[in-house]
Order: structure tokens, then sequence, then C-alpha cells
């Protein structure tokens, strides 16, 4: 569910006309609805009753600091993968005790911040890490609460750049290792062992690959603790998928829910669960404007709007869908047209044989399902200021973060 709705035949989000946010802060921009966010976090916790759980957000996939705060004050820890993430969720209010670092390759600045900071646990990724971060705890008097990333081997029919579960992954430690491992951490001075870790991938539709591999980390879990480690905590990662239109719709987060529940019980250990793009992706739009129209070899139509690879990346980057509509009341008819944007590179196509109403030059438009992976992606390719971004409340809003200027494309830079 979102809160992006025809009003009097204009699209809003909540109670604010998008043209009134066009005209205020101009385009290309993010548009988030609060309501949709705060929806989205409660539902996730409410399906998951059952289990003891730590709903750990994405920092990754929308960085701002004003969503962060908002997920801080519903009770949400944050998963992070840099020191700059890191950085980002202190800043927003978020408690260093309910924070993991996760990610595949970490720089001793980056742990020296995360030790000091005291957060709850490293996902360690493999046995040179655990060497890694035990001589940094040991620099720092510390001790660092551990979990290793397991790669389960399971597939998860997803893209394969957001795959993290296969053999072939640089993710994780595979299964077969997993028991040395933690021997391994076990003899490590400053290391404490607190859990398992897994991730299986992103934007996954179906509940059967996540019940595979928690059934696999429970069996791991039992034979840990046979060999005398204190397992006490399961990380599940996230990776439950939304619908861009491009396809079956993905299992309910009561469906997940109610699988992890059953996969689980009995297991005594407190879950760790990553949701990033299942809280934010349709709770944000990128907001744009036609620039032109132009005709093509074959008669091949183009719309050239404002925004390109570098504000929204993932047509580009995955082949992703999104969903494209007119903000004004929909002209009648309809036409086949590639949605492009202004970027250099044959890339830059954010919509490729999309059947749209027609659009004309000045008319605003919406790509839905784009608060995740937007504009925490977003660049500055081709000298172009990263787009504003404004969270709106009723038909209340304000700028989250303020369109970049020209002099900031230079910002620390000299001749």
């Amino acid at each position: 569910m979102n809160h992006f709705q025809r009003k009097r035949g204009e699209l809003c989000c909540e109670d604010v006309p998008l043209s009134e946010l066009a005209e205020e802060v101009g385009t290309p921009a993010y548009v988030y609805s609060q309501a949709t966010l705060l929806r989205h976090a409660r539902v996730f916790k409410s399906a998951l009753r059952g289990l003891d759980i730590l709903a750990c957000f994405a920092v990754k996939s929308a960085p701002n600091l004003a969503l962060l705060s908002l997920f801080a004050k519903e009770g949400f820890g944050f998963d992070i993968v840099s020191g700059g993430e890191l950085f980002r969720a202190l800043e927003a209010g978020g408690e260093a005790k309910k924070m993991v670092f996760s990610g595949v390759g970490k720089r001793e600045d980056e742990l020296q911040a995360a030790l000091q900071a005291g957060i709850l646990q490293f996902n360690c990724e493999s046995e040179e890490e655990l060497h890694q971060l035990s001589r940094a705890a040991v620099r720092r008097r510390s001790l660092a609460e551990v979990a290793l990333r397991v790669n389960p081997d399971v597939d998860a029919k997803t893209h394969p750049y957001i795959a993290t579960a296969l053999a072939s992954s640089k993710f994780g430690v595979p299964a077969a290792r997993a028991r040395k491992a933690y021997r391994l951490a076990a003899s490590l001075p400053g290391l404490k062992i607190a859990g398992v870790a897994c991730h299986i991938g992103s934007q996954i539709r179906e509940v059967k690959p996540f019940v595979e591999a928690a059934g696999k980390l429970r069996e791991l879990v039992l034979s840990l603790r046979a060999d005398g480690h204190a397992i006490h905590r399961l990380d599940m990662g996230g990776g439950l998928g939304v619908p861009y239109g491009d396809g079956d719709a993905p299992a309910s987060p009561q469906e997940y829910g109610e699988a992890l529940v059953r996969a689980l019980d009995g297991l005594d250990v407190k879950v760790l669960l990553e949701p990033g793009r299942l809280l934010v992706a349709n709770a944000g739009v990128l907001l744009s404007r036609v620039l032109l129209r132009k005709e093509g070899q074959r008669r091949r139509q183009f719309v050239v709007v404002d925004a390109g690879m570098n504000d929204l990346l993932r047509p580009a980057l995955y082949q992703a869908h999104h969903e494209i509509e007119p903000v004004g009341r929909p002209r009648r008819g309809a036409e086949i047209v590639d949605v492009v944007g202004p970027v250099c590179e044959s890339a830059d196509v954010l919509a490729k044989r999309r059947r749209l109403p027609p659009l004309h030059s000045g008319d605003l438009l919406v790509l839905r399902t784009a608060g995740a992976y937007g504009m925490a992606m977003a660049s500055q390719y081709n000298a172009r200021p990263r787009p504003a971004e404004v969270l709106v409340q009723g038909r209340s809003w304000r700028i989250i973060r303020a369109r970049e200027t020209y002099k900031d494309l230079i910002r620390g830079e000299s001749t």
C-alpha cells in the first residue's frame, strides 16, 4: 500500500499535489510519503510476532537522515555496511547497541569507529576478517561480538547482481567451512561469538528460499551449540521483494513472517532481520519533467525527461522496471514510447517500449517505487547535481535534502 493517489485527476503524495512540489522545489526530485513509511515499518514488525526480533533497517537502501530518524523513533536498529553508514545512523539518533555491521570488506578505521561506538554485532564474512577484527579489538582493549555470515548456497531466483547466497558469490563463508571458522573465532582474543548470519539476496518474490535458508541455519546453530559455542542470535538478513509492476506480486510480509515463525520455532534465538527495500521502495517516487520528444529511426518515439541514470541507476544497472505515469490527468489515448534521460550514455533509458498516455514537453511524470536504491545510488555523472529529496506528511512537506548546486559539484577540488 502507498499514499500516492489521484485526487480530482491529479496525482498527489498524501494530501500534497505533486505539481505543487515541482513548482516549489523543481525537478527531478525524490518525494517520500511519511504515512507509507510508518505503515510499512509497523506492518513488518507485526508480521513477525511470535519471534523475538530486532529489525535493523538496511541503511544502504535509503540513507537520508530524516528517513533514518523515522525508523529509529519506531524502535528499529540499523544494518550498516560502511563507516559512513555508521556515522549517518548515529547522526539520525540510532542506538549503537541496535546496529549490525555487515559487508565483505571493512577498513581498519571503520572497525575502530564501530568498536568505539559499541555496536551490537559484527557480521564477519571470512576467516581473514576474523583475524582483522581480533587485532582491532585487542588494540582498543575491546570485546567485539561476532557472527559469521554463512553462505547457505540457496538460489533466491533473483537478478544475478542481487543474488548473494550462491556458491559463486563473493559474500559469506561457505557452509562447509562454517564450523571450522567458528573454532577459529573462539580461539582469537577480543572476539565473542554471539550468533550466525546469512543474507541470500534481494527482491526475492517467494517465501521458499527464506524457509530453505532458515532450515539450513537452524541445523548449523544446533551443531555449533553442540560444539560448545553460545549462539543466541540468528541474523536472517533481508530481501523480501516489493511489487514494481514487472511480474507476479511477491509474498506478503505476513506470509514471510508466518513462514519464519514456523521455520525457527523453538530455536531460542533473537532473530535479527534487515529490511530495506520492503520498507521504503513504494514510499517514494522520482518526480520528473518532460523536456522534449523526438522521433528515431523507424518511427521509434522517445520522450526525453530531465531525470537520468545519474538520478535513478536501477534501470541501467539491473534492467529494473519502474511504473511511469503522468502527474496531471492522463490524456486520452496511448502510445508506445521509450522514456529516456539526458545523460550521454546509451544505457540512459528509464523505460523501454512502454505504453503510456500521450506526453508533451513540460508535462510532469513520476517513476513509481523509487524510494529504495534511488537517491542512494545517485551520482553527479555528466556534472549533473543530484536531486532534492522531499518528505510529505499529510498536507505539509519539507525538503530533507537540498538540491545540489554547481558549486557543490566542485566542492573539495582545486585547479
